[in-house]
């Protein structure tokens, strides 16, 4: 039984031996990518992050009309799509700003009275 440990013992020494100067290249491509990997997945998380507060950014209804601002009631036209993506293309929107509000009826009456 010993003999058997020993010549183990000696085989292990050998093949280490042996691989000792791969050994190095070999971790020190594998540190490398793994610090690569970690770098890519940061920037895989900012660039997804960027996107949906990009989309975030377009739902209209904090400048709505209809927006009560209100955690029991958001919006009493639409009260499950309120502050959601859904509401990006909201067919009710109407803009809370009097001054947009006017500005937009002009453009729209100026566009029905043109031939």
């Amino acid at each position: 039984m010993y003999a058997a440990l020993e010549l183990i013992h000696v085989l292990l020494l050998w093949l280490f031996h042996g691989l000792q100067p791969y050994l190095t290249p070999i971790c020190f491509l594998m540190a490398w990518s793994l610090v690569l990997l970690v770098l890519w997945q940061l920037f895989a998380v900012a660039r997804d992050g960027v996107s949906q507060a990009h989309r975030l950014h377009q739902i209209p209804c904090a400048d709505c009309r209809f927006f009560t601002n209100s955690h029991h009631l958001k919006c009493p036209v639409h009260p499950s799509t309120a502050m959601t993506q859904a509401a990006i293309r909201c067919g009710d929107f109407e803009t809370a700003d009097v001054m947009a509000a006017a500005l937009e009826r002009q453009a729209q009456n100026k566009a029905l009275e043109a031939p």
